[in-house]
């Protein structure tokens, strides 16, 4: 079934960004955005599109003090076309059931997602950006705002869409992919076993920002989190999943240990790897396994991967004071091709030979 949503539209338009070379990741939102609400018995009701603007909400609402709240990451891509689609929207919405779950959080009903997004975006179409890195970053969230200091799931929602015109998430596209430096962080984790770690919610974030708080007085641009159990093995980069080539091979977390966000980026890295005929392996990788293939040459390529960058390469690790270089510490030929292809695809610039993408009727000219 189809949704349709009622608009409000703003009588006081934004301004709009003037140049697309300097958007930045998410530091403009457009005009509109969509709302929706639950109350236990009622379930989900009265979505809408309405002006951008701040939420009200009560001090006492369970979410200011219980963190009852999960959110998602997407992006919308103009093709060369005109028309916009968005990547692989199955996966987010999978994604959002099992975090809700989690969270005890009442799930959607089918449809609403990618239809309120489509709405969303057809309202402010002409916020779109063209140059070429841009993007529509896509930010759907849910908390619960009923007024409880009690420490249990509250029977009223909101769920809110609201959509930025996006630069290239770590600076200006110029093409080629740049190397970072990252930090091994041995002393704080990300997520433990039976914890929310496969989860997308804002307390996994808020807990990490003391490690790159390290990392960026390490001069480094993100955080290896290890496992919680052990210190031993390597888990994600910062807010990315992690991959490691070590003599043509790949490597990458388990989704197993329910530490591992199960991020849509990845899986779409392991599906074209396998695609590739390159051998990827799903489970533990220790630390010491890559200083190792650091040190005598066989360590490859590191990359990240997620929405907002896509394929962010690694080029040094700093572990106890020391720097581990990946290979020539520049970005590998695997990171290079997985983008131009992810991006290609995502963009329309290739084909999409894997039913990936989702167009909507709504040009961009």
């Amino acid at each position: 079934m189809k949704h349709s949503f009622p608009v409000t539209l703003t009588t006081h338009p934004k301004q709009k960004p003037a140049d697309e070379n300097n958007l930045g990741f998410a530091r403009f939102f457009t005009d509109h955005m969509f709302l929706m609400d639950y109350d236990e018995g009622q379930g989900w009701h009265d979505g809408r599109i309405v002006p951008y603007e701040p939420l009200s909400i009560d001090p006492g609402s369970s979410v200011l003090h219980y963190a009852q709240m999960m959110f998602e990451g997407m992006k919308a891509y103009r093709r060369p076309d005109g028309r916009l689609q968005i990547f692989r929207p199955d996966m987010n919405v999978k994604r959002m059931s099992r975090t809700a779950e989690r969270m005890c959080i009442p799930d959607l009903p089918e449809g609403v997602l990618v239809d309120a997004i489509e709405a969303l975006l057809r309202v402010d179409a002409d916020w779109m950006p063209k140059t070429p890195g841009t993007s529509m970053y896509i930010r759907p969230f849910i908390f619960g705002d009923e007024i409880s200091f009690s420490a249990v799931a509250v029977d009223h929602y909101r769920f809110v869409i609201i959509i930025a015109p996006t630069g290239a998430y770590y600076g200006s596209f110029t093409g080629k992919l740049s190397a970072s430096r990252i930090y091994v962080q041995d002393k704080y984790i990300r997520a433990a076993k039976g914890g929310t770690g496969y989860a997308k919610v804002g307390g996994n974030y808020g807990g990490a920002m003391r490690a790159a708080r390290d990392a960026k007085a390490a001069n480094c641009k993100d955080v290896l989190w290890l496992d919680a159990a052990e210190h031993k093995y390597v888990e994600e980069i910062g807010t990315c999943n992690a991959f490691f080539r070590i003599n043509n091979e790949v490597y990458t977390a388990s989704l197993d240990s329910g530490t591992i966000l199960p991020g849509i980026t990845r899986d779409s890295v392991i599906q074209l790897l396998k695609s590739w005929n390159i051998p990827v392996h799903e489970g533990k990788l220790a630390l010491a396994d890559v200083l190792k293939a650091s040190e005598d040459g066989s360590l490859q390529e590191i990359f990240a991967s997620g929405t907002a960058a896509v394929i962010s390469p690694i080029g040094s690790l700093t572990f106890e004071g020391k720097d581990y270089q990946v290979a020539d510490g520049q970005c590998g030929e695997l990171a290079d091709r997985l983008y131009n292809t992810l991006y290609g695809i995502q963009t329309g610039r290739i084909e999409d030979t894997m039913g990936w993408t989702h167009q909507f009727d709504i040009v961009v000219e």
